[in-house]
């Protein structure tokens, strides 16, 4: 199983960023993990080579507009793309073979036999709690897998299929048109560039059967919304013996009674009372770490400040650390007071000099100039 990161998320950028924006990001980050920076931390070097990915991907139109479209997967074609591995669509000439394959004659040298199986997805939902401490899950798919009477190859068992003899076993066959000499698939064996006489009788010679499997999955700490999850070769089964897709799983948090995320940092509103706004205090905020955190509310505070807890946020992914968990405080005014609290909060008023508040008595003194009084 691999987890691949967003490219996106990598450089910590909307997708809607413009090109300076994303350089700008890519700049701060490469500065921040450069391995002269950080002699010997694996992580850190991991991190590094992933954001140069990432930006050698964005930074280019025609990269960026490809990964906008098909992901990852758009450079998996061979061995040499970002990522490795190989894979049946997704590289520019493959994109440009869906939108020119058919004019052109049917697809490109090379390209004969059973095409390997389509990728899937699988959406599946989480606990802002499970992003924090990773999960381990099980998912149930329904999906092509290989034939097993015949091991994939569609034919009967104790039978082979045997070369075409339309195409010698191209797949492709050749007509002449004119000036021009067009390759099309071949009209016998249909691109296989192999005819079975005696197709399986479980599978009817497609080498795949549906199937319902129960695949073990496991989400690393820090992912977030939109984090994609590959299942190498947990898609469709390719016909006749090709190699099977992979199985993308893309996760999606749900809402959190108490914070909202926003890349590492996790913020929270937290109401006082205007006592404690006006002496100090403290409060006890409930972490996604099982810890209860004590913040310390210096008196005087107004609502709109901010309070942060370092460490106290989201873990990063694939890397070491945690974001921090900032904390937006809310001066609540009572709406039910005794008789005793409005005899005590009068005999306050009767003290008040204008001093204590000083930017309403700035605001009303500027209100007195600008009407000349």
């Amino acid at each position: 199983m691999t987890t691949e990161v967003d490219f996106y998320e990598l450089l910590e950028c909307e997708r809607t960023a413009d090109a300076g924006t994303i350089k700008s990001a890519y700049r701060k980050l490469a500065i921040k993990y450069h391995p002269d920076k950080n002699a010997g931390c694996k992580d850190s070097e991991a991190k590094f080579k992933a954001i140069n990915e990432a930006y050698d991907c964005l930074k280019d139109p025609q990269k960026r507009a490809a990964y906008d479209r098909y992901g990852h997967a758009a450079f998996r074609q061979g061995a040499g793309g970002p990522g490795g591995g190989a894979q049946d669509f997704g590289g520019f000439s493959d994109i440009f073979e869906s939108v020119f394959g058919e004019f052109m004659g049917g697809g490109r040298q090379g390209r004969a036999g059973p095409r390997r199986g389509a990728d899937l997805r699988y959406d599946m939902e989480i606990s802002l709690e499970e992003a924090y401490h990773g999960h381990q899950t099980e998912i149930t798919v329904d999906v092509s897998t290989s034939c097993a009477p015949c091991g994939g190859s569609g034919a009967s068992p104790g039978t082979k299929a045997r070369t075409c003899h339309t195409c010698n076993g191209q797949g492709k066959v050749r007509a002449q048109q004119g000036f021009f000499v067009v390759e099309r698939a071949c009209p016998t064996c249909h691109g296989a560039g192999q005819v079975i006489s005696d197709p399986c009788p479980v599978c009817n010679g497609e080498g795949r059967v549906d199937q319902t499997k129960t695949l073990q999955v496991n989400i690393p700490p820090g992912v977030d919304e939109g984090t994609r999850i590959r299942l190498t070769g947990e898609g469709e089964a390719g016909a006749r013996g090709a190699p099977a897709g992979d199985l993308y799983i893309f996760l999606h948090v749900k809402r959190h009674a108490l914070f909202e995320r926003e890349g590492t940092a996790l913020h929270a509103r937290a109401p006082i009372s205007f006592t404690t706004a006006a002496l100090g205090g403290t409060i006890e905020i409930p972490g996604l770490d099982g810890q209860k955190h004590s913040i310390r509310v210096p008196a005087g505070i107004q609502s709109g400040k901010e309070l942060r807890q370092r460490g106290a946020g989201m873990p990063v992914l694939q890397g070491r650390g945690h974001g921090d968990m900032v904390i937006h405080i809310e001066v609540e005014t009572p709406t039910r007071l005794s008789a005793r609290q409005k005899e005590l909060l009068e005999a306050f008023r009767e003290t008040e000099t204008g001093e204590e508040c000083p930017e309403s008595m700035g605001f009303f003194s500027r209100l007195k100039t600008a009407l000349g009084g």
